[in-house]
C-alpha cells in the first residue's frame, strides 16, 4: 500500500470514531436505552438532535480552529473529544446530562469531519464510518439485548475504542499544505443546488439509521438477526468508496448525487411494504453502500469548485447547512413515529431522500468541460490541490 493510502487509512479511524462510534452507534444502543430509561421516540430522537446541535457548533467553528491551530491539530482535538463525551454518555441516565454528551459528540464529529476530508488523500476516509459501524454491529447488540441496563457499558467500549483510535491516527494528522488558511469567501452562493440538496438529505438520512434498532425490535427481530442487518450495513460503507470513486470523480454535475440519493430512497421503501428479514438486510446493504458516498461526493464538488486556500471554509459551510437538517430530522421523525409506527421512520428518509434525488437531477448541472464542477464555478488547479495535500 502507497504512503497516502496508509494515511487515508490511519485517518480513517476519524470517522470510524467520530461518525461510526459517536453517531450511527447511537441507533444500536437506543432499544435498550428508551426501555431501561423509559423515552418514547420523540424524546430518543431529541438525543440524535442534540448532536446535530453540537455538529453545528462545530461546524461553525472549523473554520476558526483550523486557522488558529491548524487542521492537524483540529482533527486531533475531534478526536480527544470524542473519546471524552464518549465516556460522558456511560457515565448516567440523567437526560440532561445525555443531552449534554450528545452536543459534545456533535462538535467533535464535525471537527474530525472536516479537519480530516481536508488531510485525507484519498477517499477511502470516508469508509472509516463502515468499520465504526461494524464494530458497534458486533459488539452491542449481544451486549444490551436481553440486559438493556447494560447500555452505559456500551458507550464505554465504544469509549476505549475511540481512545485507541485517537492514539493511533495522531502521526497520520500531521501538518499539510491546508493549514492557517486565510479567511475568504465560501463559493455558497454559486453552488446553492448542492447545499439545498445536501440540506434535504440530512434531514432525511438519519432517521433510517437511528431508528432501525428500534424498528427491527417492533419487528420482532432476534439478535442474531439485528447483528447481522448492522454487520452488512457497515461492511457495505466499507465497501462504498471503491464502487463509488470513479463516479464521484468522473460523471457529470449532480448524476452521482441524483443516482446515490435515489438508491436510498428506493432502498427504502420496501420495508414499509414487505418487511422480512431478507428485504431488512438488502435495504441495509443499498443504503450503507450509498449513504457515506453523499457526503463524500458533496465534498468533491466543493473540492473541485473551491480553491485550496477556501477549502475548509466552505466545508465548514456546508456542514453547517447539513447540521441544520440533521438537528431537526431525527426529532420529528421520532415525534411522528410516536403518533403512528417505527416504520414511519424509514418513510421519513425515503420521501426526504427522493425529493433530494428529484433536485439534484434538476437543478445540478455540469460544468461545461463534463466534470463535477457546478457551472459558474471557476476552474481549480488540481496539481496544486495535490501537492497541498500530499
Amino acid at each position: 500500500m502507497t504512503a497516502p493510502g496508509r494515511r487515508a487509512l490511519c485517518l480513517a479511524l476519524g470517522t470510524a470514531s467520530a461518525l461510526g462510534f459517536g453517531r450511527f452507534a447511537y441507533g444500536l444502543v437506543l432499544p435498550a436505552m428508551a426501555e431501561d430509561l423509559h423515552w418514547d421516540l420523540a424524546r430518543a430522537g431529541a438525543m440524535t438532535a442534540a448532536n446535530g446541535l453540537g455538529y453545528l457548533a462545530g461546524a461553525v467553528a472549523t473554520a476558526t480552529l483550523a486557522r488558529r491551530i491548524g487542521v492537524a491539530a483540529t482533527f486531533r482535538l475531534g478526536m480527544v473529544l470524542c473519546t471524552v463525551a464518549l465516556a460522558a454518555t456511560a457515565a448516567g441516565g440523567h437526560y440532561t446530562a445525555l443531552l449534554a454528551a450528545r452536543v459534545l459528540a456533535g462538535i467533535a464529529g464535525a471537527l474530525v469531519f472536516i479537519a480530516g476530508a481536508v488531510l485525507s488523500p484519498t477517499a477511502i476516509y470516508f469508509a472509516g464510518a463502515g468499520a465504526g459501524i461494524l464494530i458497534s454491529g458486533i459488539a452491542i447488540p449481544p451486549l444490551v439485548d436481553y440486559a438493556p441496563q447494560r447500555w452505559p457499558l456500551a458507550w464505554l467500549g465504544l469509549a476505549v475504542a475511540a481512545g485507541l483510535a485517537t492514539v493511533a491516527s495522531w502521526t497520520a494528522a500531521h501538518p499539510a499544505g491546508s493549514v492557517g488558511e486565510a479567511p475568504t469567501t465560501a463559493p455558497v452562493r454559486r453552488l446553492w443546488p448542492v447545499a439545498t440538496v445536501y440540506l434535504l438529505y440530512a434531514a432525511g438520512y438519519l432517521a433510517y439509521i437511528t431508528f432501525l434498532s428500534a424498528y427491527l425490535q417492533d419487528r420482532h427481530a432476534s439478535t442474531a438477526q439485528t447483528m447481522l442487518v448492522w454487520i452488512l450495513l457497515g461492511v457495505a460503507v466499507m465497501a462504498a468508496p471503491r464502487l463509488w470513486q470513479r463516479p464521484i470523480r468522473h460523471w457529470p454535475g449532480g448524476r452521482t448525487l441524483t443516482v446515490l440519493l435515489g438508491v436510498i430512497a428506493v432502498a427504502t421503501t420496501p420495508l414499509l411494504l414487505w418487511p422480512t428479514p431478507a428485504i431488512v438486510m438488502i435495504s441495509a446493504i443499498a443504503y450503507g453502500v450509498t449513504f457515506m458516498a453523499v457526503p463524500a461526493a458533496v465534498t468533491e464538488i466543493v473540492r473541485t469548485s473551491t480553491p485550496p486556500e477556501s477549502m475548509t471554509r466552505t466545508l465548514s459551510t456546508f456542514t453547517v447547512i447539513f447540521a441544520l437538517g440533521q438537528m431537526a430530522g431525527p426529532w420529528l421523525a421520532g415525534a411522528l413515529a410516536d403518533r403512528t409506527t417505527p416504520g414511519t421512520t424509514l418513510g421519513w428518509t425515503a420521501a426526504w431522500c427522493g425529493a433530494a434525488a428529484a433536485l439534484a437531477a434538476a437543478a445540478v448541472r455540469a460544468a461545461p468541460d463534463g466534470s463535477s464542477r457546478v457551472r459558474g464555478s471557476p476552474p481549480v488547479d488540481h496539481e496544486s490541490i495535490l501537492r497541498q495535500r500530499s
